[in-house]
C-alpha cells in the first residue's frame, strides 16, 4: 500500500495541472540534477588522481594477491605474467600450464570436466593474450601455441557440460565421451571477439577468425576464417609475401 502511494504520488507530480505539483516536479527535478561547479582543470587533476589511485590499487592487488593466487592453483607458470583485472575463476580437475610473457584477464574462466577418466589439461604457449570474459573450458587436451591472441568473450568449448538427450539432462547426468574432444590452435592464430571453437577443432597457424564465428570444424593455415560455421574467406599467404 505505502509502494502504491508513492507512486501514484510521482505520476501526480508529473502529469497534474495543479500549478504547485508542477513546481514541485521542478523543483525535485532540479534537485536530481544538481552538479558542483568545478574549473575544468581542477576536475582534469580530480580525474587522473582517481585513475592513478585506481591503477595503483590494481598493481597492488596484483603482485601481493592475484598473481600469487593463480600460482599456487596452476601446475606450472613462465616468467613475466601480466593477470590484470582480478583472478580468473577456476573450476574442475584441470592441469594449466602457461609459457612466458602471457597476458591473462582476470575476467576469465577455465574449467576441466570432472567426469572421463583423462586428466583435463591446459597448454599454454609463449606470448599469448587471453582476454576478457573469455571461457575455456577443457574436456581432455587445450593446446594453445605462441603468439596466440584471444580477444574478448571468445569460448572454446572442449565439453559441452551436457547430454543431447532431454531426459539425462533433466536428470542431471554428463556429456557423453563422444561430445568431447581436443582444441588445438597452432602458433599465431588469432581468434577475434566472440569466436566460439567447438570441441575437436584445429587451426592451423597463422589462421585468424572473424568476430562472432563459430568454429566446428578445422580451419588450414594463415586463412581469414569466418561465419557461423567458420568457413574460409581468403588466403593470407599473399598478403604477407605483399607486405614483405
Amino acid at each position: 500500500m505505502k509502494a502504491f502511494t508513492i507512486n501514484q504520488s510521482k505520476q501526480w507530480l508529473k502529469t497534474s495541472p495543479n500549478p504547485i505539483a508542477k513546481v514541485i516536479f521542478k523543483s525535485l527535478k532540479a534537485v536530481l540534477h544538481l552538479e558542483l561547479p568545478a574549473p575544468k582543470f581542477i576536475l582534469r587533476l580530480v580525474y587522473s588522481a582517481f585513475i592513478f589511485t585506481r591503477n595503483l590499487i590494481a598493481h597492488i592487488m596484483r603482485i601481493l594477491c592475484w598473481t600469487p593466487l593463480f600460482k599456487g592453483r596452476v601446475q606450472s607458470l613462465g616468467k613475466y605474467l601480466n593477470l590484470y583485472g582480478g583472478l580468473p575463476f577456476i573450476s574442475g580437475p584441470v592441469q594449466i600450464s602457461i609459457g612466458d610473457n602471457c597476458r591473462v584477464s582476470g575476467q576469465s574462466t577455465f574449467s576441466g570436466r570432472t567426469t572421463g577418466n583423462i586428466v583435463p589439461t591446459l597448454t599454454v604457449g609463449n606470448n599469448v593474450d587471453i582476454g576478457w570474459m573469455t571461457t575455456i573450458a577443457v574436456g581432455n587436451t587445450v593446446q594453445i601455441g605462441n603468439n596466440v591472441r584471444i580477444a574478448g568473450r571468445t569460448i572454446l568449448a572442449g565439453y559441452p557440460g551436457h547430454p543431447l538427450d532431454p531426459t539425462d539432462r533433466a536428470k542431471g547426468l554428463p556429456e557423453l565421451d563422444s561430445q568431447v574432444g581436443e582444441i588445438i590452435l597452432e602458433d599465431d592464430v588469432w581468434l577475434a571477439t566472440g569466436v566460439s571453437v567447438m570441441a575437436g577443432v584445429r587451426i592451423g597457424q597463422g589462421t585468424i577468425v572473424a568476430a562472432g564465428s563459430v568454429v566446428t570444424h578445422d580451419l588450414p593455415a594463415m586463412v581469414l576464417a569466418g561465419g557461423i560455421p567458420a568457413k574460409v574467406i581468403r588466403s593470407l599467404k599473399t598478403h604477407n609475401s605483399e607486405a614483405k
